[in-house]
């Protein structure tokens, strides 16, 4: 069955910088919007970015001015390029990509890590 991989994550000092990638295991329909969402334990997922076939982004308010969302065109590869993060980026981020209404694929999750 196929899943993405997230790949990209780790610890991070604050102030600095991420990059995650986001990769089908195989192949999988165009997506219509793709994105990333984040979880720390204990609190409900949270929308980090999300990126439309059209190229239309849309982002959460905690990371708004700080990450970015790309697609690599011609491919599902989505990215989530972050910048001056902070403590409170620390979380779970999980990648999922939708091909068709109700039909949707999820990754396993990439932890990172922001330390003071």
């Amino acid at each position: 069955q196929v899943h993405l991989v997230e790949s990209g994550g780790g610890l991070v000092q604050a102030g600095g910088s991420l990059r995650l990638s986001c990769a089908a295991s195989g192949t999988i329909p165009s997506i219509l919007t793709g994105g990333w969402y984040r979880q720390v334990p204990g609190n409900e997922r949270e929308l980090v970015a999300a990126i439309t076939a059209g190229g239309h982004t849309n982002y959460g308010d905690a990371v708004k001015g700080r990450f970015t969302i790309s697609r690599q065109k011609g491919t599902n590869t989505i990215y989530l390029n972050g910048n001056a993060l902070r403590p409170e980026d620390t979380a779970v981020y999980y990648c999922y990509q939708r091909t068709a209404p109700g039909r949707e694929y999820w990754g396993q999750g990439t932890q990172v890590t922001v330390s003071s």
